[in-house]
């Protein structure tokens, strides 16, 4: 439980472009600490399918949506699949202690380990090794090297020791594990994130496109329309990203299992090299694992973590995640709070390429070619904001790829779109209800929606997008510089 003293904060733009993920644990479900989490300036939950019931899901995620709806705040929902996390069994004592160079032995069949062997959740493994490969345990605490392998038998010899307990993960060191993306476990938790309206749904360990297609027409045939995340955390991802990036909404730089799999120093470049290219695909973009790990038990970060939050912003990252942190650490609020602060610090220095960024580009589409234009004309008249007026979000998505410096506001009626634009960097949401085919009342409203969420003044320059006919997703083809005022005579 969270001992933050923290006040509720007003519910007015704050200028931070980074989108904060937390997820939902012990920690995090007093409806009290939830409200403060928000007003801190969470954007959305995660809800790890790791851990609990579909209930407790359900029950956690009804409770966020109703603080949100008091607070007037757009929270998007993520359900993050378990997947095929390969673990050994059980020991006899609970735990065992290797030293370097003791043998030790992974069976397919054992019901009960001990010194000298223990079980398998996945009995598999045993096709996917031979002699001469490393698997390393407890997210590569303890590395086993293998010395033999039988039909159910793997023989290793232990390269670095400690202690092993229950059910700890099981990685290979450069990949080829055959374990299939989606368990049965998945499947009905992709229902039951159905059945509690998810706004995304995270993916883990996909290897290749046909991954995450299975888990789109999955959700869709289970009547859910989310938007799908493809969490990178395996050699073979990144092998297939383009076949990954294109069969997904987005991709999360997934640091544990990926670090494991192509060790911890080739993280950092993984990590600029996934965000880049999904930014360059016009999809989103999460960085997670232990950004604020030590904030589980401290109430203010390292100096280290705060590099690492800071470095992910200025990659590029539309968010960044906190899991243990908020699910079952002590400071879940000034984990948020911390992080927030970071985010506006490095945002500030952050560089603006959009020139350079415009060069060799050619858009297929109207909307797209709009969405650009207005970045170009915003960036170099140096308006207050952009404006889009939006059904779907695609033109604020593609609008958010690019760094103009201007903030992006979109402007819909639809709560789902509203929610999912919380995770997309340097996007606000406005509420504003389409009442009308009236293009010019329509700008006026605009303008005034504006106003009334106190982002812009009166006499502001800002360029607003919008498309005809009115009220058609994907239709956005009009681009208009607007002096704030000069329309709202319209609507008296």
């Amino acid at each position: 439980m969270s001992n933050s003293g923290s006040k509720l904060v007003p519910n007015v733009y704050v200028p931070r472009q980074t989108k904060i993920v937390a997820t939902l644990g012990p920690a995090s479900t007093d409806p009290a600490v939830l409200e403060r989490m928000i007003a801190a300036g969470m954007n959305v939950v995660r809800v790890n399918f790791s851990h609990g019931t579909a209930q407790e899901h359900i029950d956690r995620v009804k409770t966020v949506r109703e603080i949100a709806a008091r607070l007037k705040r757009d929270i998007a929902v993520m359900a993050d699949l378990q997947g095929p996390k390969i673990r050994i069994g059980v020991f006899a004592n609970g735990f065992t202690n290797l030293v370097n160079g003791q043998p030790f032995v992974l069976e397919a069949k054992c019901d009960s380990g001990d010194d000298e062997h223990v079980g398998l959740d996945y009995p598999e493994l045993v096709n996917d090794v031979k002699t001469g490969d490393t698997l390393l345990l407890d997210d590569g605490k303890i590395v086993l090297k293998v010395k033999k392998v039988t039909p159910s038998q793997i023989h290793c010899e232990t390269e670095v020791g400690g202690v092993l307990k229950n059910r700890k993960g099981i990685n290979k060191l450069g990949g080829g594990l055959s374990a299939p993306a989606l368990t049965s476990k998945d499947m009905e938790d992709i229902r039951t994130a159905v059945a509690f309206e998810a706004d995304y749904i995270a993916v883990s360990f996909p290897k290749s496109g046909a991954d995450m297609y299975m888990a789109r027409e999955l959700t869709r045939a289970a009547g859910g329309h989310a938007m799908m995340i493809a969490k990178i955390e395996r050699c073979e991802a990144l092998e297939n990203l383009d076949d990954l990036i294109r069969s997904c909404d987005g991709l999360m730089v997934a640091r544990g299992d990926l670090a494991v799999e192509i060790g911890d120093a080739a993280v950092p470049a993984a990590q600029k090299r996934l965000i880049r290219a999904a930014r360059e695909a016009n999809k989103l973009t999460i960085t997670a694992t232990q950004m604020m790990e030590s904030m589980i038990e401290s109430p203010v970060p390292t100096r280290a973590e705060v590099s690492d939050v800071a470095n992910a912003v200025l990659d590029g990252t539309d968010a960044v995640m906190l899991s243990a942190e908020t699910a079952a650490g002590k400071f879940p609020v000034e984990t948020i709070v911390a992080m927030a602060r970071v985010c506006v610090e490095a945002e500030k220095s952050a560089t603006i390429s959009l020139d350079a960024d415009f060069l060799n580009r050619k858009f297929k589409r109207v909307d797209q070619s709009i969405a650009m234009a207005a970045l170009f004309t915003a960036h170099h008249l140096e308006v207050k904001a952009i404006a889009a007026l939006t059904q779907s979000g695609s033109t604020a998505l593609w609008m958010s790829r690019l760094n103009s410096g201007v903030p992006i506001f979109a402007l819909t009626p639809e709560e789902k779109t509203r929610r999912r634009l919380s995770m997309y960097r340097d996007v606000r949401t406005v509420m504003m209800q389409y009442e009308t085919e009236d293009r010019e009342v329509l700008l006026a409203k605009s303008e005034q929606a504006l106003l009334d969420a106190k982002v812009v003044e009166l006499g502001d320059l800002i360029v607003i997008t919008i498309g005809e006919p009115i009220g058609k997703s994907g239709g956005t083809n009009t681009m208009k510089i607007v002096r704030v005022g000069e329309h709202i005579g319209l609507l008296n």
